[in-house]
């Protein structure tokens, strides 16, 4: 599973993990990405979308079907 938020477009970010004596190794900083299933009434179907808990707050205060269509025009919907 692609670490990819569908919603937002949130992906990994690179970094340096910084040890006590200031040595620096490269280390991926992952966002919180769940398999979420929601149901669209407008449709009278369900759909599972790979969404970050920031993509959860958005589809709370904006809802379902306006995100979806901000996902789709953005490009960060794959069908």
């Amino acid at each position: 599973m692609s670490k990819v938020c569908q919603i937002t477009g949130i992906h990994y970010q690179n970094g340096n993990n910084v040890s006590h004596s200031n040595r620096k190794t490269k280390r991926r900083f992952l966002p919180n990405v769940a398999k979420k299933k929601f149901y669209i009434p407008e449709e009278d179907r369900f759909v599972t979308l790979k969404v970050t808990s920031a993509g959860l707050r958005l589809i709370d205060k904006i809802g379902l079907q306006a995100a979806l269509r901000r996902a789709e025009a953005k490009g960060f919907l794959n069908k």
